[in-house]
């Protein structure tokens, strides 16, 4: 077990799962908060590393492409202070969070997680019912239909076709994109059949976006459509039953089961030269090599 507890909130790593907590200082913003506890599975991790500053230190997690439908939805645009997969960390903690990406880097190593894209999500995503108002609307989704709905402040000829509400089969993708510069942000949705390319103050399938404190917050409404949607790298669905597109396979020959225990020592053994392999090729730096070959070697 591995934790660090600081003013951002507590992230715990039980050689599974690495639970993030967002903490109650006045700093944390909406969208943390509303996210509340998230349990990120040692699958869905790409990395995680530790920079150290004089005033303060950042931890960062590295999630693998496709595994969280919040980062999907949101390009990975959320700024540093909303981003869920960031904590700050005090000058007297450092030793802390190095202890802890040591142990989530040789946990890692030994589950040998791949660094392929996920073809499904590995992240639940926002619980549902949601209803968040920000720029010129509010965005409200059960779990089965998006309703869109317009304040004074929309766009007259938008605001003027009354409330939009969207069937999840009809959503073909959602974006979040925060305002930069000049550039406002939006929360839009791709209608099948229906595209459009009028700016989001005109489009009726968005929210215009204007910079303020509560526009991260459509962040979660794009989430939770985005995991409700089938996954963009996911294998296509198989064929109806009855007809089968390929010829039955022969059955391959039985093979012998290895004695008890002989499958892990072998595993751990070819682990050990992956190691090695690793060390050699500069992708370890001595102290990780070190720390995870010792690990492998309490297994054996």
């Amino acid at each position: 077990m591995a934790e660090i507890i600081q003013r951002d909130g507590t992230w715990t790593f039980d050689g599974e799962t690495l639970r993030l907590v967002p903490g109650n200082d006045k700093n944390v913003t909406p969208l943390r908060r509303a996210l509340g506890e998230l349990a990120v599975p040692l699958g869905a991790l790409a990395g995680i590393a530790f920079e150290q500053g004089k005033k303060s230190g950042r931890l960062r997690l590295r999630l693998r492409d496709g595994a969280d439908p919040l980062l999907l939805a949101t390009g990975g645009m959320l700024s540093g202070s909303a981003d869920p997969y960031q904590l700050g960390v005090e000058p007297g903690r450092y030793g802390v969070a190095e202890y802890l990406v040591d142990e989530v880097r040789t946990a890692h190593l030994l589950a040998q997680v791949p660094a392929t894209p996920c073809d499904g999500y590995l992240l639940a995503g926002p619980a549902v019912p949601l209803s968040v108002s920000a720029g010129d609307g509010t965005a409200n989704f059960d779990g089965e239909t998006v309703r869109l709905e317009w304040n004074w402040k929309t766009e007259e000829a938008k605001s003027a076709a009354g409330a939009r509400s969207l069937a999840l089969d009809d959503i073909a993708a959602v974006e979040w994109q925060p305002a930069a510069g000049l550039e406002n942000g939006h929360l839009r949705f791709t209608v099948r059949n229906a595209p459009t390319k009028a700016p989001p103050k005109y489009d009726p399938n968005a929210v215009e976006l204007w910079g303020f404190k509560k526009d991260p917050l459509m962040a979660l409404v794009a989430a939770a459509v985005q995991a409700r949607l089938p996954h963009p790298a996911a294998p296509p669905a198989a064929p109806p039953t009855g007809k089968s597109l390929a010829p039955p396979r022969a059955a391959a020959p039985a093979v012998p089961a290895p004695g008890p225990g002989a499958e892990d020592h072998d595993a751990l053994l070819r682990r050990l030269r992956e190691l090695g392999e690793l060390h050699q090729a500069g992708i370890l730096t001595e102290e990780e090599f070190t720390t995870a070959k010792q690990a492998v070697l309490r297994h054996m």
